[in-house]
């Protein structure tokens, strides 16, 4: 079913709405919700936080892009419940791990309590992301927004694991020049 479709359903409150939207989008958003918690349990939580968001957030909100507002409301509500449950036997997820990787670009991006500096940074972020080509561009978003492992990127692109290394590494470098340049306090 379109996802024009699927977003008329929930605007006409059909129950239909959210049978198709799993029927779509499960194996999808659960790989999200899996990246981030590296749990099976947590993960299938998280997947029916999503649905239950979606189907409490349209109407009012008509997303132009379904697969992308769904994925974002799972992201958020996979790494809320990280944040809660952050243990040892998660610290080898591929969040954690993403994050740890991405600490040397953006140190302690948690360490502001003012939105202005949040905002500052995502707009820095998303105008470099930009300016890469796009086979770039889409390794980092894999990685760093969507946190798939390596190897399961490697699979995607018909690379190494050695290419997407060194990819990875030189966006990475050159995030943390352009937030430098742009006053970004390191």
């Amino acid at each position: 079913m379109e996802d024009s479709a699927i977003i008329d359903l929930f605007l006409s409150r059909s129950e239909n709405a959210l049978r198709e939207t799993q029927s779509k989008y499960d194996s999808y958003l659960y790989k999200i919700a899996f990246n981030i918690l590296g749990s099976h349990e947590d993960s299938s939580e998280c997947v029916n936080d999503t649905y239950y968001k979606a189907w409490e957030s349209i109407p009012p909100n008509r997303p132009k892009k379904l697969s992308a507002y769904l994925g974002t409301i799972v992201r958020n509500t996979a790494i809320t419940l990280f944040r809660q449950h952050n243990t040892a036997s998660r610290a080898d997820s591929q969040y954690a791990l993403s994050l740890e990787e991405l600490g040397d670009c953006v140190s302690d991006v948690n360490r502001t309590d003012e939105s202005a500096d949040l905002d500052f940074l995502s707009k820095c972020i998303s105008d470099y992301l930009r300016t890469l080509p796009s086979e770039s561009r889409n390794i980092f978003m894999c990685r760093y927004y969507f946190n798939d492992s390596i190897s399961d990127i490697a699979s995607a692109f018909g690379a190494t694991e050695a290419k997407i290394k060194s990819s990875l590494f030189r966006t990475r470098n050159g995030l943390k020049q352009h937030l430098t340049n742009q006053g970004y306090d390191l």
